[in-house]
């Protein structure tokens, strides 16, 4: 299969910290994939890497035949600053930006895409609330609305569905689906792995280093999984075993 992000001999990290090293693999177009791995081992590094947040200490990341402005990204809700005093049809809106830029005007037919992108997240009714007065729930409703009008080649996702209700999360979860069915790569940051198992067919574990990657079943046996944990348990107790960057 062709690939959507390739990951050439991946080092990454923080002052002279390497959060990810040596990653060797490829993410295949058009793939619903999760990573997964114990905290600490370089999850959310890796997708920061992925836009551009980040740069490579070695190596480097490929993109396949499209642009770093289409990737749509979502952070975890904690990196988000929801005191900042726009409503939810703001925060949709910017989805759009690549059309109309920082500070454009929504024509009519915008506004329309902006109104149906927030009913089918299922916040109609809420477009003018602040988002500061949503909970957890409906503001990652709204995030992943401003999702939906970004119209991405890939879909980069932390932690979607940590901290919101039964009924959201399966909401969301359509949302994903719907974006795999249109052919789009998605990637997400997950913890849990009942819903790995369930709805992602692709899993890449990651310990800092690569652990496993490819169809979900193969990766996510017992084995994978305390291979993981002991190697970041030994980056913790041993760090100079995972590497400093050059000076």
């Amino acid at each position: 299969m062709t690939a959507s992000v390739a990951f050439q001999n991946l080092s990454m990290g923080y002052d002279d910290l390497r959060a990810v090293r040596q990653v060797e693999t490829d993410i295949a177009e058009g793939s619903l994939t999760a990573i997964v791995g114990p905290n600490g081992a370089g999850k959310s590094t890796l997708l920061k890497g992925m836009t551009g947040i980040l740069s490579p200490i070695e190596g480097k990341i490929e993109l396949n035949g499209f642009a770093r402005d289409n990737i749509a990204y979502l952070p975890q809700q904690s990196d988000i600053d929801r005191s900042f005093p726009i409503t939810v049809l703001d925060l949709v809106a910017m989805g759009l930006w690549r059309e109309v830029g920082s500070f454009g005007w929504l024509g009519r037919e915008q506004r329309r895409r902006v109104t149906d992108a927030i009913a089918a997240v299922g916040l109609t009714g809420l477009h003018k609330r602040p988002i500061g007065s949503l909970s957890g729930g409906q503001m990652q409703r709204a995030l992943f609305a401003r999702l939906l009008l970004q119209d991405a080649k890939l879909v980069l996702l932390d932690e979607p569905f940590t901290a919101i209700d039964a009924r959201t999360m399966a909401d969301l979860i359509q949302v994903v689906r719907g974006w795999h069915d249109e052919g789009r790569t998605v990637v997400a940051v997950l913890h849990d792995h009942d819903m790995v198992n369930a709805h992602f067919p692709s899993t890449l574990m990651l310990a800092r280093e690569l652990v496993a990657h490819g169809p979900t079943h193969k990766v996510m046996t017992a084995e994978n999984q305390m291979r993981a944990r002991q190697m970041c348990e030994a980056c913790e107790t041993i760090p100079h075993t995972c590497g400093k960057s050059a000076a």
